[in-house]
Order: structure tokens, then sequence, then C-alpha cells
């Protein structure tokens, strides 16, 4: 299975439990990992035949600026449905991370892979 990233996609969201997390947006780290089977666009060369990353961070930005969440469980299990919910997508595995999160680490966050549900 072939792999299409996006690294280090950067947004700001409501995300946390106490009142001060939730009285602004905060940055949110997003690494995505795409498994998927890159073999048709390559050959065609033709953005309708591949993942489209471009078109996948803008519905994740969307979707972290529009709804706030508790946990970056909850925020990184609902990046996982959005991933898998494109045409290709088999399999993804996804870190969300908040940078300040707790004092002296660079950030803290979790890291799941989830994998399409045949029908």
């Amino acid at each position: 299975m072939d792999k299409v990233f996006i690294s280090d996609l950067m947004v700001r969201g409501v995300i946390g439990i106490s009142d001060r997390e939730r009285s602004q947006p905060q940055d949110i780290v997003v690494n995505i990992v795409l498994y998927t089977d890159i073999s048709k666009g390559a050959a065609t060369d033709k953005i309708e035949d591949c993942a489209n990353y471009r078109t996948i961070a803008k519905a994740i930005i969307a979707h972290i600026e529009k709804n706030s969440r508790y946990t970056v469980e909850a925020l990184a299990t609902d990046i996982a449905e959005l991933c898998l919910n494109t045409d290709g997508v088999e399999k993804v595995r996804i870190k969300v991370e908040k940078p300040g999160a707790v004092r002296f680490s660079k950030s803290v966050g979790v890291e799941i892979t989830r994998i399409k549900k045949s029908p």
C-alpha cells in the first residue's frame, strides 16, 4: 500500500477541557498518512485519480475551525473518519498534537491508526 502524507498541518481551533483552553482558539498540529494505491493516478497523471491531499487538508482545516472538541482523542477520530470517507483511502494514521499544553514539553497528543470498514 502506498502512502500520501500531510506533515505538520497547523490549524487553530478550540480544544481542551478547561475554561481557559475553551476561551479562544489554540494551535493544533496534525500529521496525516493516507494509505492508498497511487498506481492509477501515476499512470494517468490526473488528480481525479488520486487521493487529493489539498482537498483533504482543506476539509480537516474547516472541521477543526468549525467544531470544538474536549479531547485530542475525539478530534483524531473525527479526522480519521473524514479521511476514510475519501475515495481510494483504505487506511489512515493520524497524529494530533497540542503544542505547549504541558509545561516543559514541546507538545502532547495522540496517534491513531484506522482502517476502512468493509461494506
